[in-house]
């Protein structure tokens, strides 16, 4: 399978790791649909322009539909994406990552900026038959433990939805 270039997965990640698109994703995945008019109450600590853009951000990418009534739940697209943000923020709880303690959105944006390194995605992107650095260790062994399942998880996610991708291209360019 096809990954894409870090240039754009770089674009795409920084897009995913707005705080307040977490917040509303990880919200309705553990909580069920927002009821209308409740997400000042919900999200006290953020802006009204925060959560409206956290919202139509969401909308654009797939994340979220209307439900009847009012309210909002997530797509398929955004249930997967939650178990994407579960699944890396776990490891960087188990790896104290980037710090024995941490906040579940900062644990997230912290280990998607680490996927984006040349060197971790060099690694985690290598053949199977690893190529020796200098010092003699392969490659993929610069990786941390474990990481190469939240980037499965993220290189999945991305394949599934390309829209997203155009999203960040558009997001950046504006």
């Amino acid at each position: 399978m096809n990954t894409p270039p870090l240039t754009d997965i770089r674009r795409i990640v920084t897009a995913l790791s707005e705080p307040a698109l977490i917040r509303l994703i990880t919200e309705i995945d553990d909580n069920g649909p927002i009821p209308p008019r409740s997400s000042g109450r919900i999200f006290p600590d953020l802006t009204p322009q925060q959560i409206r853009h956290a919202t139509e951000q969401a909308n654009t990418i797939g994340l979220i539909h209307t439900r009847v009534g009012g309210g909002i739940g997530l797509t398929e697209s955004g249930v997967l994406l939650a178990e994407v943000y579960d699944v890396t923020a776990r490891w960087a709880r188990r790896h104290a990552y980037p710090a024995p303690t941490g906040d579940f959105t900062g644990r997230i944006r912290h280990t998607f900026a680490l996927l984006t390194e040349p060197r971790v995605h060099a690694a985690l992107t290598a053949d199977p038959f690893p190529r020796r650095t200098g010092a003699g260790t392969p490659e993929s062994e610069v990786v941390e433990p474990g990481l190469a399942g939240p980037w499965r998880l993220l290189m999945q996610w991305l394949r599934a939805n390309p829209q997203a991708a155009g999203f960040a291209a558009g997001e950046l360019a504006a």
